[in-house]
């Protein structure tokens, strides 16, 4: 167990991906309820950093930029570059949500006397507080996973609930954002996410979703919000070609920031399983989850206002990143399916 009376100066290394950073904020909140003393500083890039800007538990950030060959801790020389910067720091500890064997790495090098985690990817040895995986924990919400690992080092049980809580100027924002494109007050809006990171198994089809923003324009009298990286721009570019619905096609035109922003103004949020999936359901917004590949049991989004829609399939969840047969876990859900739930869920 870490002892709080010893540590004043603690490092949490981040998850790397959005969903995943907004699931560890249970373990976060108890981090923080174990060391109420401690300034606590997590090191996470950039995209996911947000998250933790407006997290009542962090007091500092640190951006791993690491990002493509020019990133400042790029490569060999960039993680000693930020094994030095992270040793002038002088933390007592350093809690790695992250799995991987880099993060440990960095973190001896920094000479972190306490270095603690799960023993995955083979870094045990270069961790002072081990904590063994135990057998079955990853058939847990991955909320529980996090949760396990710290509470192992000493940290309190805590609600597994996640919750993020925007500041008023989030919502200034949105206004002026949306002001700037000519979208007034009075529309109402919804927003759909239609890609997802990990690859094509995990995203429903686009000509689906163009078919269902059209339903969803009509029936709620609403603007369409696409959100997504610059990496789904070719499909939400699809889906704005094919619907007829109103449509603002944001994906890589926002930040997670702005993306927050103006999803707090949704009435109602569509989203394959996805980092903004996540993050809908932490701002509470309605909202509609369509799963295939992956697991709706380790990664439902916890919001109180969320409907998984999926189908029971043979293979499903196979967590593949590309489907190898006829994909039939999304090919099965209609837009009928979808549309019957938003409605569900926005009459709630």
């Amino acid at each position: 167990m870490l002892d709080p009376a010893r540590i004043k100066k603690l490092l949490i290394r981040s998850t790397n991906w959005i969903g995943d950073a907004v699931m560890t904020i249970p373990a976060i909140t108890a981090i923080r309820q174990r060391f109420p003393e401690a300034t606590i500083t997590i090191l996470a890039k950039e995209w996911v950093a947000e998250i933790f800007r407006i997290s009542p538990a962090i007091d500092n950030i640190i951006i791993l930029d690491d990002n493509g060959r020019e990133g400042r801790h790029s490569g060999i020389a960039g993680k000693l570059l930020l094994s030095q910067e992270l040793r002038a720091e002088k933390f007592d500890a350093a809690i790695l949500l992250q799995n991987a064997i880099s993060a440990a790495i960095i973190t001896s090098l920094a000479r972190i006397p306490v270095r603690a985690g799960y023993n995955t990817d083979g870094r045990g040895l270069l961790l002072t507080d081990s904590v063994p995986r135990r057998r079955g924990v990853k058939r847990l919400h991955q909320t529980r996973y996090y949760l396990e690992m710290v509470q192992s080092l000493g940290c309190p049980e805590v609600a597994a609930d996640i919750s993020l809580k925007l500041p008023a100027e989030y919502n200034l924002l949105a206004r002026r954002f949306l002001a700037g494109h000519g979208i007034s007050d009075d529309r109402k809006l919804i927003g759909i996410a239609p890609g997802a990171a990990y690859g094509p198994a995990k995203r429903w089809l686009p000509e689906r979703f163009a078919q269902l923003a059209s339903l969803l324009g009509k029936h709620f009298n609403a603007r369409i919000l696409l959100f997504g990286s610059a990496d789904d721009r070719a499909i939400t570019d699809s889906i704005a070609q094919a619907t007829n619905a109103d449509v603002l096609n944001l994906a890589g035109a926002t930040k997670l920031r702005e993306a927050m922003a103006l999803m707090s103004q949704c009435s109602l949020f569509i989203a394959n399983d996805s980092g903004l999936m996540h993050v809908a359901g932490a701002l509470n917004l309605p909202l509609v989850a369509i799963f295939g590949s992956t697991n709706h049991i380790t990664t439902a989004p916890l919001g109180a206002r969320s409907l998984i829609v999926r189908h029971d399939i043979d293979c499903s969840p196979c967590l593949r990143k590309e489907c190898h047969i006829d994909f039939r876990c999304m090919r099965s859900i209609t837009v009928d399916d979808v549309f019957s739930s938003a409605c569900d869920i926005v009459a709630r």
